[in-house]
């Protein structure tokens, strides 16, 4: 078994051929070509005895038959039933690529001019060595093209307590062969049972893939590998599934179980957050009784209520007595000190009749004289 990863990241593990399987392969190719080989060349001879054909010309016929014998009759095969020839038909054997696809044009003619040299002229001598050196049995033509050859008819093994048996109606119900479908309630208590701590990653991604493309697979081709995936599973995974399961609903089954416990373990180590709070009653306002079914207010009427009392004069207490302040004591006259006399009236002076009362004096006349005294002037 090899393992192959394929172009969509699907790892696949096919059987591949070993050197005694393609030998015999080659042998029984070799024997249609030489048939094939002989048959031309006895048309080219009778054509050359009738006269149709020249020295010339016979030699071109007689190289083209061999061109077709030996080239064209692997490629052609090869390219039309993807990588398969008479030889390899009849031994279960497949020309594949390096990542597990179909072989195509360009490699089939590069195999098949390496296979000429090495298988013809060097009398597979080439081929012998390097498919012992080589891990998946590739000889000079396989290494130069990027192919190998593959068993296409593998014989089915059956794992230790998975059993074939029919397809039941419940069985074939519980997987169908989409990816994600719910185990059946009458697998669920099996399945809970299951131990795949043994069931590896890549295993379980190509057991993933396979039941993603399910339908898109050829119906020999899907069988097989969900044979083969279902075998190397079971070979893993206790306890072994119920006596005829099929291999789809097994696959399914398994990762079901798988993907839950990864989401249980995934969610215990997850932080949970806060419990929500409960939702808050709405407000509603306190209902108030109507205006209309309160009683109206109870009034006294001018009748019913009693007179106010005022109180008689009889009753009254008596007044109390006007303060009584006392009377006003009047200042002393203080007497003249006798240090100081008394202050003496300044006599008034009695104005001039002549004078103003206010300015200088008017000057005197010449001719007038106050007073008798004659005028002496000084010495």
């Amino acid at each position: 078994m090899e393992e192959i990863v394929t172009g969509e990241a699907v790892i696949l593990d096919l059987p591949v051929a070993r050197f005694p399987t393609r030998m015999l392969a080659h042998l029984i190719d070799m024997v249609v070509q030489l048939a094939l080989l002989v048959v031309l060349a006895l048309i080219t001879g009778f054509a050359a005895e009738d006269g149709a054909l020249d020295s010339a010309s016979f030699a071109a016929v007689i190289v083209t038959s061999i061109v077709v014998a030996l080239v064209v009759y692997p490629v052609a095969l090869e390219t039309l039933t993807r990588g398969r020839t008479l030889g390899k038909a009849a031994l279960g054997l497949r020309v594949v690529a390096d990542d597990g696809g179909p072989e195509r044009f360009r490699q089939a003619l590069v195999r098949g001019l390496a296979g000429v040299i090495e298988c013809w002229f060097l009398a597979g001598v080439p081929a012998l060595i390097t498919s012992m050196l080589s891990a998946r049995g590739k000889r000079l033509g396989d290494i130069f093209a990027g192919t190998f050859v593959v068993r296409a008819r593998a014989p089915r093994p059956v794992a230790p307590g998975y059993h074939a048996g029919a397809y039941s109606a419940a069985g074939a119900r519980a997987g169908v062969g989409v990816t994600g479908m719910p185990v059946a309630p009458a697998l669920q208590p099996w399945a809970a049972t299951l131990d795949l701590s043994g069931l590896p990653d890549p295993l379980a991604a190509s057991a993933a893939s396979y039941l993603s493309r399910y339908w898109q697979l050829d119906s020999r081709i899907r069988d097989q590998l969900g044979w083969q995936l279902a075998t190397d599973i079971a070979s893993r995974v206790t306890p072994p599934p119920p006596p005829g399961l099929p291999p789809v609903a097994y696959l399914n089954a398994v990762l079901a179980q798988r993907r839950d416990r990864e989401l249980a373990r995934l969610w215990a180590a997850t932080p949970q957050p806060p419990a929500p709070y409960p939702p808050s009653a709405p407000y509603r306002p306190a209902a108030y009784p109507p205006a209309a079914s309160a009683p109206p207010a109870a009034y006294p009427s001018a009748e019913s209520a009693p007179p106010a009392a005022y109180p008689s004069a009889a009753s009254a207490p008596p007044a109390a007595p006007p303060a009584v302040y006392p009377p006003a004591v009047s200042t002393p006259v203080v007497a003249p000190s006798a240090a100081y006399p008394p202050s003496v009236p300044s006599p008034a002076v009695a104005p001039s009749a002549t004078r103003p009362a206010d300015g200088p004096p008017p000057p005197a006349p010449w001719d007038s004289a106050p007073d008798s005294t004659p005028f002496t002037p000084p010495a």
